[in-house]
């Protein structure tokens, strides 16, 4: 993989702007290759990390290899980059977590990491950065990792609890969204909401609530949800996302949620709320 003589220049300029998680296939990752994600491989180690690649002068932070048994349609072998493991390696056996797609080139290039790492999209572009140069991308990551929140606030002397319909799903939930670059878990739920509903929120402390599961049986995702309260009284939705909100009682909130997962989490800040006063 070719780095420019003006790289530092380009990648100061991040022209990276077509980068997309898919929960399906995306239309410029070719049907098969997303397949690999969460396969197990064996990487054969062609450019150890630290070494110089003399005929364009830079160095890989990463061990880079081809993948064993994985041929492209021309008979080449597909190559892998291998996060986790900072020291060089011959060979390396892990899990693909990533397929990037340059829109330049019709060869997919897979992300391999040690089972025991969970790396999200973020992570993941820092880490390929250096032999990017700036090209225009896409890219389908194994892992996501989002946070929200529960939120509530006094109406009419009752609680009521925000529930919002996302455009890209039949059902109610909460507000949440995928973990940016430099966010604490936090720092990403307070964000969600602000973004999604316009309301400002104060995180209850002692109160989160994780959730693993699987999308279409391919992407593995986190869900950390926070119990929030407000004092804002006007809900401004965000258009492009969101289609419709609602302040909902205890018992109304629990009828229109239809995930199981949510019904427990609202179950366990109810309680929560209960017991503490609030």
């Amino acid at each position: 993989m070719s780095l420019c003589n003006d790289c530092n220049k380009v990648r100061r300029k991040r022209r990276i702007i077509s980068v997309a998680i898919s929960v399906g296939y995306s239309s410029a990752i070719p049907k098969g290759v997303g397949t690999m994600l969460g396969k197990y491989v064996r990487v054969r180690v062609t450019n150890p990390i630290h070494s110089v690649n003399r005929q364009f002068g830079f160095t890989y932070l990463l061990n880079y290899g081809n993948v064993e048994g994985k041929k492209r349609f021309d008979n080449v072998s597909c190559g892998a980059y291998i996060m986790g493991i900072n020291h060089p390696v011959r060979t390396f056996d892990g899990r693909v977590i990533a397929v990037i797609r340059y829109n330049d080139s019709s060869s997919p290039v897979y992300v391999v990491a040690p089972k025991s790492t969970r790396f999200i999209i973020h992570q993941i572009q820092d880490a390929v950065d250096f032999a990017s140069c700036g090209r225009e991308y896409k890219m389908e990551c194994l892992y996501e990792r989002s946070c929200g929140a529960v939120v509530y606030r006094i109406i009419n002397d009752e609680i009521r609890y925000l529930l919002i319909k996302n455009k890209r799903s039949a059902h109610w939930g909460f507000p949440k969204g995928h973990v940016e670059r430099g966010e604490s878990n936090e720092q990403t739920a307070m964000r969600e909401v602000l973004e999604e509903t316009g309301i400002h929120i104060k995180i209850l402390p002692g109160f989160a609530v994780k959730s693993d599961y699987m999308i279409q049986g391919k992407v593995e995702k986190t869900v950390t949800i926070y119990l929030a309260k407000t004092k804002d009284t006007q809900t401004i939705i965000q258009r492009e996302e969101i289609e419709n909100y609602m302040w909902l009682n205890y018992d109304k909130a629990m009828d229109t949620l239809r995930f199981a997962n949510d019904r427990n989490i609202l179950k366990s800040a109810g309680e929560y709320i209960a017991k503490n006063g609030i």
